[in-house]
């Protein structure tokens, strides 16, 4: 007996249960449909709003429009890591290649980190703010130089991707002509910079070969022509030939062969550098040079209608709710009088 009373209990209570949810979600609906025409109507004047602002903000131009189109141009470098130094074997010529200031590159660096490092730098802002004089651009009043700086920072990105080894440089703005000059100042200036900090070692080891390659050719042509009007004294009777004479010549000899030596070995050396490096991809080659974009990057008015529409009917909910439960509590008297009651509390 006593286990069927508590079943029934139990069925009780879930019937009143299921009773108040039934009348809570009633209760739900009764407040949404008593406040109808305010949320209808507030998510209309909404969609049309936005809809109208979208529209204006199209007809404006763009440097008075509250909402530009925005364009953004890229540009792609293909980064090759640094192994940790491989480079040409110099063999036997390596000690004369370092005698005559031939540097040969060895250790590794990590060229995209830098890259991104260089972009952020004052050094990279700098020569931006210089080059495209922004702080008269927008009007900078303000701490210029920092201000500037923060300007671009925004402007100019650059992200790398570890598994294709492409860094990408893109510039986003209203002027899209603006846009494309910075994407080609930051290649040129990153290109450069690169090529001033010796990242690409065999283009610096190619520099050194030549640089020493002329040295040594202009010294075999003194020496030629020492011994030239040596020998040409010692023939004329202009000097006589003694030892001193015949050991001078003897040395003039030597060096110009040592000097056609070093050169030989100097030219071996950059031939196999240059086929070298037809045959390997370089530290950092341009893959994609910016080009003007016929299509705006920004902003999606579409998707801002909708985002708007739907902020304004959630909106629209919530003041119904709020609106229905300050009604409830001024129709309730134990309600207003506690608030009545903190008010002459306070």
């Amino acid at each position: 007996m006593l286990q069927n009373e508590n079943q029934n209990s139990q069925i009780e209570e879930n019937v009143k249960t299921n009773e108040n949810d039934e009348i809570s979600l009633i209760d739900l609906f009764a407040v949404l449909w008593n406040r109808k025409k305010m949320i209808i109507g507030i998510t209309v004047f909404s969609m049309i709003a936005i809809v109208i602002i979208s529209i204006i903000s199209i007809l404006l131009p763009p440097d008075k429009s509250f909402l530009p189109n925005e364009y953004t141009v890229y540009s792609t470098m293909l980064i090759k890591e640094d192994d940790g130094g491989a480079g040409i074997d110099l063999g036997g010529a390596a000690a004369m290649a370092s005698m005559m200031g031939v540097s040969v590159p060895t250790g590794g660096s990590n060229t995209s980190s830098l890259v991104l490092y260089l972009i952020k730098s004052d050094l990279f802002l700098d020569a931006i703010v210089k080059e495209f004089d922004i702080v008269t651009k927008y009007e900078i009043e303000k701490y210029p130089i920092a201000s500037a700086r923060d300007e671009i920072r925004d402007l100019v990105t650059a992200s790398f991707d570890e598994d294709s080894g492409v860094l990408r440089f893109s510039c986003t703005d209203k002027e899209v002509q603006f846009a494309y000059d910075v994407v080609n100042f930051t290649i040129e200036w990153i290109t450069a910079k690169l090529e001033e900090l010796g990242v690409d070692d065999n283009k610096i080891t190619k520099v050194n070969l030549e640089k020493n390659l002329d040295i040594a050719w202009d010294k075999i042509q003194k020496l030629t022509y020492d011994l030239k009007d040596l020998t040409a004294s010692i023939a004329d009777g202009r000097k006589l030939r003694t030892t001193e004479t015949t050991l001078e010549q003897a040395k003039i000899e030597i060096e110009l062969e040592a000097q056609k030596t070093v050169y030989s070995q100097l030219k071996s050396q950059l031939e196999m550098l240059n086929i070298q490096m037809q045959t390997e991809t370089p530290t950092f080659q341009i893959l994609e040079y910016p080009i003007i974009p016929d299509r705006k990057s920004g902003p999606s008015r579409g998707m801002l209608c909708i985002i708007v529409s739907f902020a304004a009917a959630f909106l629209s909910v919530f003041l119904a709710f709020l609106l229905n439960a300050i009604e409830n509590i001024k129709k309730d008297p134990v309600a207003m009088a506690k608030l009545k009651g903190e008010k002459k509390g306070k």
